[in-house]
């Protein structure tokens, strides 16, 4: 098939994005008010990226004007904010090629056949792809997405049951905490006796433990006992072969992540530590027309925080309507002054010539 063929095919877009979490999602809002539109792919089923999936019920404190806000509201939020701009959304979609023609512009394909045929790229994928550390012990296949989990869609479901939370980090020490009270009981099982989480969530969790609200345990998950295709409890193994059964209903691991670029990493483009190098100007990588925001950028004094990845979104698609349209001028327009931008926000009357 000729490459003419395949764009003939192709879905024509002014930019594809690569990830649909927080920075993704701002991104269609920052390419919208510019008058662009674009299309997001995720590997993930459903947008909000690592927020959605790994702790959607977690409050954050550092989004400006929203004193706290959960994971999941964010990402409801970013949603209903991006909703006049249209967006093409791909998800369970992994970008599998993406590679830059010499007219400038982008053969961008997906694991499902997907093709786009883009103006430019920007790329908001977080850590990469990722998948949980699983609990390799028998009998946990038949449970999991039942009885045993990596994540915490809605917590509510878990009150008034008996919980075994296994690991020692932020994810697993916060929902320990915030099962405590709520669950019927509240196991935390980590392979050792210190943590990796904040030190102020450990000793939260030890006051918990001795005025025996909720238990602790030093070992490992080794087996799991099932009353049909019910998981009832599992053994934990201690320290000096000690064994200690736990009655349960349900099963939270937190292991961690396998994070990985996948094709990322094979597209051409400078990497640091397994993060794309961009400027500070437009977060444009090493490949012209091809931009990174969030956490998978690096640059000197980066932090990985959502609202800064707000401020790249905001640069990129200034950057990528740059690339786009080179000889079109640039205005800095306000959205509480502009007509353009309030219609295309759907909130004004009919637009002023651009």
């Amino acid at each position: 098939m000729s490459d003419t063929t395949v764009r003939n095919a192709a879905i024509e877009t002014e930019c594809v994005i690569v990830g649909a979490g927080p920075c993704g999602l701002f991104a269609v809002f920052e390419l919208g008010l510019l008058g662009m539109k674009c299309h997001i792919v995720d590997t993930l089923k459903h947008p909000g990226g690592q927020c959605a999936e790994l702790y959607p019920d977690k409050p954050i404190y550092d989004i400006p004007a929203l004193p706290v806000c959960g994971a999941q509201e964010l990402v409801d939020r970013l949603m209903q904010q991006i909703k006049p701009f249209d967006a093409g959304f791909h998800l369970g979609e992994e970008v599998t090629e993406l590679r830059r023609r010499e007219d400038g512009r982008f053969d961008v394909a997906t694991s499902k056949g997907t093709r786009f045929d883009a103006g430019a790229v920007i790329v908001a994928a977080g850590l990469g792809s990722f998948q949980p550390r699983r609990l390799s012990v028998e009998g946990s296949d038949a449970v999991e997405g039942r009885q045993l989990h990596y994540r915490v869609a809605k917590a509510e479901q878990y009150h008034g049951q008996d919980l075994v939370i296994a690991g020692g980090g932020d994810s697993a020490l916060d929902w320990a905490l915030e099962f405590c009270g709520k669950a019927r009981s509240v196991t935390l099982v980590h392979r050792r006796s210190e943590f990796r989480a904040q030190p102020a969530s450990v000793a939260r969790m030890q006051e918990l433990v001795a005025a025996g609200k909720m238990r602790q345990l030093t070992g490992l998950i080794g087996s799991m006992r099932l009353d049909g295709d019910r998981l009832v409890a599992v053994t934990v193994n201690g320290p000096e072969g000690a064994t200690t059964e736990v009655p349960c209903e349900h099963v939270f691991a937190f292991f961690g992540l396998h994070p990985k670029l996948g094709p990322i990493a094979e597209w051409g483009m400078e990497l640091d530590k397994k993060a794309l190098k961009v400027d500070t100007e437009k977060f444009q990588t090493s490949v012209p027309g091809i931009f990174a925001i969030g956490d998978i950028n690096t640059y000197p004094g980066k932090k990985k925080l959502i609202l800064s990845g707000f401020h790249e979104a905001a640069l990129a698609a200034f950057g990528v309507q740059a690339y786009v349209y080179p000889k079109k001028r640039q205005f800095l327009q306000y959205t509480t002054t502009s007509p353009v931008m309030q219609q295309r926000l759907g909130v004004g009357g009919a637009p002023e010539a651009e």
